[in-house]
């Protein structure tokens, strides 16, 4: 037997070939799941995943009526999750599952980017697959917000956009509409997409001529005006709530644009391996007209937003923009194909022996592994109990020890008007067992019958601390006076209904006090 025949029929081959098979998306789709997968019940809520979860929960008729007041630009992810969430359950898996799946699917939409405009099958598996290294995107794909769901639909609507591009047909751009649509409508900040997808249109338009480009054009503009048509209303309503929502980002400086690809990717040293596999793609001949088109793909919505954000209110922020990595994961995987190409080209001109294709195969899966390895420390840090939230937010131990000295009929005041953002009412309240249902003080009207994501203070607090003799009080920060911490008109009615706090528990982001008014006077 001849050593090609050797190599051809060896096994590091077969499984580099099965790996680069026909299906391309499948390696990059299950490696993705699995990592998303990987402790997705550890870390514990944190208000925006609170908030997605107090939205969720409504029924349809008072979510779509907070959605005409409050979170509109995420109201289509709000409306996916209610429908899960009836099928399925509201635990912390349950809520996050639905993001590890589009984190999968838009690992896969990578892959079949890159192979389409690359030509190769490294290029694609190893988009993949380095796509599900990047640590910011674990961290979002184990959330309960719709940042995967964008970013799967903005990956997958390069791909359609492609498609349609070599053949348009009212067949192929309809998925790019729709997906872009999806991607608008989950969250406004994705149709900056549509600068980067200019960097795939421009080329056929330019080689394009006489009806052919007539058609390409009609098609564009179709589809674009569907577009359009499907995200103006939520484009409307977001633009009205946009200062409330928004109001805490300030404008971005040059500095943070020059340095954005760490809070991008959730890692300086991932984010520059990318670069230098980017800059491979740019260098070495043969395809490096893709190369920059997936470069302005990453780069253009950036910068867009980046100069929208000096007007009235910015968007300017690392998770708004992650449906970019995608494309930077792609010109990455054409890095890697490169190399692998120009190594087998210079095998042997005309004919690449089967070692050659292995060692180059090999030298693929040494670089995808230098990237996981590069991004491992920072995976980590996205897994433990309090890594979601930006600052610490326990509500799980709040929870803990309001159930275990729990007295029927007590009472629970959190921080309401200027700190509702903290969302310590419900955060708490998801974490108490069922039978745990302190009363709420304070509050003069629900958030759910306020058609908004928070309560509305009581304006007479001394009105509204209920008929219990015990009342549970938190309030952000540590603090060894919690009353404080709080509203004169609130520590005022607190201390003469309950007296003073008789037990105060430090924990980290907040402090948890019980005020029992059957040990006042004791």
């Amino acid at each position: 037997m001849a050593s090609g025949d050797r190599w051809d029929r060896g096994p590091v081959l077969r499984l580099a070939r099965k790996a680069a098979g026909p299906f391309v998306w499948l390696a990059p789709a299950l490696v993705m799941l699995t990592v998303g997968a990987y402790r997705l019940g550890t870390p514990a809520l944190w208000r925006d995943e609170v908030a997605s979860w107090v939205s969720a929960t409504r029924t349809l008729g008072d979510l779509l009526r907070m959605l005409q007041h409050v979170d509109a630009s995420n109201g289509a992810y709000y409306v996916l999750l209610h429908c899960w969430t009836t099928l399925f359950g509201d635990s912390e898996i349950s809520l996050r599952l639905p993001s590890v799946l589009a984190m999968a699917g838009a690992a896969a939409f990578t892959a079949l980017t890159a192979e389409r405009l690359f030509g190769g099958r490294v290029a694609g598996v190893c988009a993949g697959l380095l796509f599900a290294m990047v640590p910011l995107i674990s961290r979002y794909a184990q959330e309960a917000r719709s940042y995967a769901l964008v970013t799967c639909a903005v990956a997958a609507a390069g791909w359609f956009l492609l498609r349609a591009l070599e053949r348009p047909t009212l067949g192929r751009w309809a998925p790019y509409g729709l997906a872009m649509a999806v991607a608008g409508a989950a969250h406004l900040v994705s149709l900056s997409a549509l600068a980067g997808q200019a960097a795939l249109v421009a080329p056929y338009l330019w080689r394009t001529r006489g009806p052919a480009r007539r058609r390409l054009l009609a098609g564009l503009v179709l589809v674009l005006a569907a577009l359009v048509a499907a995200v103006l209303p939520v484009a409307l309503l977001g633009r009205r709530q946009s200062e409330r929502q928004l109001g805490w980002l300030g404008r971005p400086t040059l500095d943070q644009l020059w340095h954005f690809g760490e809070p991008l990717f959730g890692s300086a040293r991932v984010f520059h391996v990318f670069l230098v596999l980017a800059l491979l793609a740019l260098a070495l001949p043969g395809r490096r007209g893709p190369a920059l088109r997936l470069l302005l793909l990453a780069v253009l919505p950036v910068l867009a937003v980046w100069a929208f954000s000096f007007g009235p209110t910015s968007y300017f922020l690392d998770r708004y923009l992650l449906f970019t990595v995608p494309a930077w994961a792609a010109l990455a995987g054409c890095g890697i194909g490169a190399g692998y190409a120009a190594v087998t080209a210079a095998a042997r001109p005309g004919r690449t022996p089967p070692e050659v294709r292995a060692a180059g195969l090999l030298l693929a899966v040494g670089v995808v592994a230098v990237a996981g390895v590069t991004a491992l420390p920072k995976q980590s840090l996205v897994r433990y109990a309090g890594s979601h939230a930006q600052s610490k937010e326990p509500y799980r131990e709040v929870a803990r020890l309001i159930a275990a000295g729990y007295r029927p009929g007590d009472g629970l005041a959190v921080p309401l008007g200027d700190q509702a953002w903290s969302m310590v009412g419900p955060g708490v309240s998801y974490y108490l067992p069922a039978g745990v249902r302190p009363y709420p003080l304070f509050e003069a009207t629900g958030a759910v019958r306020a058609e908004d994501l928070f309560p509305v203070p009581c304006p007479h607090p001394a009105e509204c601390t209920g008929t219990g003799s015990r009342a549970w009080l938190v309030v952000l920060g540590n603090t060894a006076d919690p009353l404080a911490a709080v509203p004169a008109d609130q520590a005022d009615a607190l201390r003469a209904r309950f007296g003073t706090p008789q037990q105060v528990t430090p924990l980290g982001g907040m402090t948890l006090a019980l005020l029992d008014g059957t040990r006042a006077g004791s």
